[in-house]
């Protein structure tokens, strides 16, 4: 496992904790999962893939990302406190849509199967 793979699941754990227990924008109250952070070689820059069972609209997902791009310096500055990396990615929020897919083409598969 490479230092970047390593520094992304151990953010990945930060950033849902930090979240879920810090943040106090009532958007974000919400039941988010963060699934993955992929960290660059360089460690300039943390993309972070996120999900939540309670945004169901396509505008839902896009203000759930808008909002956490809005407080990523905030938990940026969390990450830099609680660890001793010379230099703190920056993050870019992503939604990630793939539990919903794999959701459904099983229902598809099941559908296809009955017939």
């Amino acid at each position: 496992m490479s230092r970047s793979e390593k520094i992304g699941d151990l953010f990945r754990d930060e950033i849902a904790t930090i979240i879920q227990k810090k943040l106090r924008d009532p958007r974000l109250a919400k039941m988010i999962s963060v699934n993955e952070v992929s960290v660059a070689k360089d460690l300039a820059y943390a993309d972070v893939y996120v999900s939540s069972f309670e945004t169901q609209s396509k505008d839902q997902k896009q203000e759930l990302v808008l909002s956490l791009n809005g407080a990523s310096g905030f938990i940026r500055t969390m990450l830099s406190k609680r660890h001793q990396i010379r230099s703190t990615p920056k993050l870019r929020f992503h939604y990630d849509d793939t539990f919903e897919r794999v959701a459904r083409l099983e229902s598809l598969l099941a559908e296809s199967l009955q017939k």
